[in-house]
């Protein structure tokens, strides 16, 4: 049980559930996702974090950049089952929509300036 509490508390945030709609787009790195979400790098981290510790994600390392994606592997029984039904909702959602918009436009090298 303890995992299906962890993978339900991974969905129990707004912006958790946004970022996996906006990875639903294409892979992004901390940066992206800080620029869409308008976030601290810090808050961005630790919901990646907790939605990387349930499997609902992946990172892989690009040269400076580390992206994060969906987790087409699915080793977790519950994501296995959660991701495909989370791609079905909220497909009229206003933020999701902005989101999806944003996620197109947002450019890594303008927003990963060091």
């Amino acid at each position: 049980m303890r995992n299906l509490v962890k993978t339900f508390k991974a969905l129990s945030d707004p912006n958790r559930i946004r970022i996996l709609k906006m990875l639903e787009v294409r892979p992004l790195c901390v940066c992206e996702i800080r620029d869409i979400l308008q976030l601290a790098n810090s808050t961005v981290s630790k919901h990646l974090s907790l939605l990387r510790d349930v499997e609902f994600i992946l990172d892989e390392k690009d040269g400076k950049w580390v992206n994060f994606r969906l987790n087409d592997e699915r080793s977790n029984q519950y994501v296995n089952k959660l991701l495909p039904l989370i791609a079905e909702w909220l497909p009229d959602d206003a933020a999701i929509k902005r989101d999806r918009e944003k996620v197109n436009q947002v450019d890594r090298y303008i927003s990963c300036v060091s």
